[in-house]
């Protein structure tokens, strides 16, 4: 069964979000968000660091981020080395407030679960949802809220997909083992018992690979985080969103299950949150629309 409880929201003001997010997208600054905003040492949230061990290495806080193009959540700095985006500048005031040096790790979504289980990194930030699932392996501090939207090619026919009956039958860009995925799967299956046409699922990770199947026709739409759909949509034009997933989502710091940082991976953010910076970081990402007012640890996550 999937389902969530909370913060559901009426189609009406995720579209509304949508909207918001994709014109605020077009006014994002690239050369300027290149210069770091970085937060004050948070001196509640360093007390709740457990023994220097437990970090991979002592005194620096090692973040695994997307090794993709996925603005405005990750991407290249114009020296084409340097991780930048709203994950990057998140990690940062994080590591700040926790009086620690900041090492960005650029993997890959399917990389993250194994490289915390395995203390290749600290935390993993790729724009995860909290899931009771994933509960059950890693531990949570809430940093965003994140709807899921459904983008197509400026040009295509389809004008909505908001419901299971709007995917039958259609060509749709996902990436494996993500909540886009769960939730486009269940709604075949409720499709499939109803007797309509089956959806394609096309496995894609790589954005630039994604946006090519989708303006050469190859797919009729993507399925994924609605900050990266909005933003592209409103830089290039060649896309538009027609719809989102069921429900917006906790976004969080992923850490391995009861290593002890949660706590002050939330205190760090309720800083950044209470000094400004975290609105700051948002803002200038386009991303206000999904603040949180305070992060908490491990909150009610989506059921499958």
């Amino acid at each position: 069964m999937l389902r969530y409880s909370g913060i559901n929201l009426t189609g009406v003001a995720i579209a509304s979000a949508l909207f918001s997010l994709a014109a605020q997208a077009s006014a994002i600054d690239l050369l300027a968000n290149e210069r770091p905003v970085n937060a004050p040492v948070s001196a509640a949230a360093v007390a709740l660091l457990p023994s220097p061990n437990v970090l991979v290495t002592p005194g620096t806080l090692t973040v695994a981020t997307s090794s993709t193009n996925s603005p405005p959540l990750a991407l290249l700095a114009s020296d084409n080395q340097t991780r930048i985006g709203s994950d990057p500048d998140i990690a940062r005031l994080i590591a700040d407030g926790l009086g620690l040096k900041l090492k960005l790790v650029p993997a890959s979504w399917e990389e993250w679960p194994l490289g915390l289980t395995a203390r290749r990194y600290d935390v993993a930030m790729f724009n995860i949802a909290v899931t009771e699932e994933r509960k059950q392996r890693f531990d949570f501090a809430v940093y965003r809220a994140d709807n899921h939207a459904f983008v197509v090619k400026k040009s295509s026919a389809i004008t909505r997909i908001n419901q299971p009956a709007e995917i039958a039958g259609k060509r749709i860009i996902v990436a494996s083992g993500t909540n886009q995925e769960r939730i486009l799967l269940k709604w075949d299956e409720e499709n499939r018992a109803k007797g309509l046409p089956p959806v394609e699922p096309i496995y894609l990770t790589d954005d630039a690979s994604a946006t090519l199947s989708l303006l050469s026709g190859r797919a009729d739409a993507q399925f994924g985080p609605h900050s990266i759909a909005a933003y592209k949509a409103a830089l290039n034009g060649q896309t538009r969103l027609v719809g989102s997933g069921p429900f917006r989502a906790w976004v969080a710091v992923t850490t391995k299950k009861g290593n002890g940082l949660a706590a002050a991976l939330s205190a760090s953010l309720n800083s950044a949150i209470d000094s400004g910076r975290y609105a700051q970081v948002l803002a200038r990402w386009g991303e206000q629309d999904e603040a949180v007012k305070t992060s908490v640890i491990n909150p009610e996550g989506i059921h499958y």
